[in-house]
């Protein structure tokens, strides 16, 4: 029960609706329990002595308890579903408030599909559980009780051999729960591997269709489902073979008891009505101890699906806010202080030694191969991940010193893959800031070169865009972000490959808005052409994670470095480009 301990406290806030439903399942029980006594005394008291006058108000009264017991079953049910439904709603709330707090270290090794998995089928596992399973454990115990109660009362002998079978059925019951357990945390674990597998496959499908690896996802498909039914046909035989010796220990029972009753019938040492009732309670017994197999699997899969939820509720917060953590405007003075960074322990490190100063206004170019460390550098100051070595500061100050909302909002980002959401692109373009005005998106889309496309779509502004912003090309994609970057009015602005997926004279339009936009602003430019980098005021050209030549354009191209071999490369004639100004 450990899991349930450490789920409690979103469900234990809700414990009226169980309680007040458990007050109503104990009408439902204590009726179902009468049907037997109502047949026994129509037997021996009114068809045995002919008092057939008894019959109608016998009818009435089954009636009344009929009409009760309806209405208590409603209601037990409702209020059971009602406890079940507001718990895996704040479940829920918390699993995606979890999510957005943890960090991008948690991101690196989790895949979407499995998150999705623990998000929708765990929670509901979880919550068909707490609905109904906990409620039902109640009710086979509350009708083995009161069945062994009017047992004892009919016959002592007969109840002492019913349970004498129990112990049985008991022991098949542990037994069963100890191997469908993990059994059921293996179809969890397989059906979040296989939404993975759709969830990657329908994100890259058009990497699939280009190589025409149809035949190879299909493949990846086909092991990932065959897995999921291996595991879910495990768990079928463990139950196919477990029910039949609980419902064969029950039969026997029922055997034992009619030859054992009939016995004393004959012996006139109890009344048919009697034995007739209490063959009825009998399976009032060996009914639920048998259904306590199907309760016992919702709890194998309520317990693996918790076990998966917290998972994510216990999972580490790598980056955790300071109790007095400072939230004051920033400036955008971002300092180095020799950092070293290390995304995975005992790995290479992804930055060595780093160390630069770029005061307010200043616009650092960051230059090197992919995998060098220049993309790392912004996310430390967004403080993503905390470094193993030196200080990041802005302003003066740790970036582990101010508040993580109050830091991000005021830097601004545009990546290389722009990430727009599934609404209108004015709600995309004001996604950073929701109190942006009318005219500050438009004047952002300006400045970013988007306005015109934008209006030469079927509704201007307020045209719905696809997931991942279906419909628009990557620079448009490019430029919508860009003005989302802008309206958030940031303090320090990260372009991170900003413009690669834009043409050469698009570019070039968006580099001369930009210079507006940077003014007076912290800029980090990452990028691979040159052209986007030659008016920084520093370019730092990374290796390796490390720092191997910093200077300006001219002063870099001079030094016969990494830097000018790479320019060689992109510029066949040099001379056209060496003064940047005249561009």
């Amino acid at each position: 029960m450990d899991t349930f301990k450490k789920l409690k406290k979103f469900y234990w806030p809700h414990r009226k609706y169980f309680f007040i439903s458990l007050f109503f399942l104990f009408f439902v029980t204590g009726i179902t329990v009468v049907y037997p006594i109502i047949l026994q005394l129509t037997i021996d008291e009114v068809v045995a002595k002919e008092r057939y006058s008894f019959i109608p108000y016998i009818a009435i009264g089954f009636l009344v308890l009929m009409f009760i017991k309806g209405i208590s079953t409603y209601l037990h049910q409702y209020l059971g579903d009602l406890f079940g439904i507001t718990t895996v709603f704040h479940v829920r709330n918390s699993l995606y408030k979890k999510l957005q707090i943890l960090s991008f270290k948690y991101y690196d090794n989790a895949k979407t599909g499995d998150i999705m998995s623990r998000l929708t089928a765990d929670v509901e596992g979880f919550r068909f559980f707490l609905s109904a399973g906990f409620a039902e454990l109640i009710r086979i115990a509350l009708l083995i009780l009161m069945s062994l109660s009017v047992m004892f009362y009919y016959s002592i002998p007969l109840a002492l051999v019913t349970m004498a079978a129990m112990p049985f059925l008991a022991i098949v019951v542990f037994k069963f729960d100890k191997r469908v357990h993990p059994a059921f945390r293996g179809i969890r674990k397989s059906f979040g591997r296989l939404n993975t597998r759709v969830q990657e496959n329908i994100s890259g499908m058009q990497t699939v269709k280009s190589l025409s690896r149809e035949d190879f996802e299909i493949g990846r498909f086909s092991g990932s489902n065959d897995n999921y039914r291996q595991n879910y046909l495990k768990t079928s035989n463990i139950w196919a073979k477990y029910f039949p010796l609980m419902e064969f220990i029950g039969n026997f029972c029922a055997v034992a008891l009619l030859a054992f009753g009939g016995y004393l019938v004959i012996s006139s040492q109890m009344q048919p009505g009697e034995l007739v009732a209490f063959f009825s309670l009998v399976w009032y017994i060996m009914g639920p101890l048998m259904n306590l197999g199907f309760v016992i699997n919702q709890f194998s899969q309520a317990k693996a699906s918790g076990e998966r939820l917290l998972e994510i509720l216990e999972g580490k917060e790598d980056i955790v806010e300071k109790e007095n953590a400072i939230n004051k405007p920033i400036k955008g003075h971002v300092t180095f202080d020799d950092v070293t960074l290390t995304y995975v322990e005992d790995d290479d490190e992804a930055l060595k030694n780093i160390s630069f100063d770029a005061p307010p206004g200043k616009v650092v170019g960051l230059i090197g191969a992919t995998g060098s460390g220049k993309t790392s550098i912004t996310q430390l100051i967004t403080r993503f991940y905390e470094p193993e070595q030196g200080q990041v500061l802005v302003d003066g100050h740790p970036v582990s010193d101010y508040q993580i909302k109050a830091l991000r909002k005021h830097i601004g980002f545009v990546l290389q893959e722009s990430f727009l959401f599934s609404t209108t692109i004015r709600e995309n373009i004001a996604y950073g800031n929701p109190n942006v005005t009318e005219e500050q998106i438009v004047d952002a889309a300006k400045r970013a070169q988007a306005h015109d496309f934008i209006m030469d779509m079927p509704n201007g502004y307020d045209t719905l865009l696809g997931e991942r912003g279906m419909g628009l090309s990557g620079g448009q994609k490019q430029r919508i972000a860009i003005a989302r970057a802008i309206c958030i009015n940031p303090s320090i602005l990260v372009l991170d490959d900003a413009t690669s997926a834009v043409d050469m004279e698009t570019e070039f339009k968006i580099q001369q808005a930009l210079k507006e936009v940077m003014k007076g602003r912290t800029s980090f430019i990452i990028a691979h052409r040159i052209s986007s980098l030659k008016h920084a005021d520093e370019i730092l050209v990374l290796e390796e994670g490390k720092i191997v030549e910093r200077g300006t354009h001219d002063e870099l191209v001079e030094n016969n470095g990494p830097y000018q071999r790479i320019y060689d490369i992109q510029y066949q004639d040099r001379d056209a480009i060496m003064n940047p100004s005249a561009v």
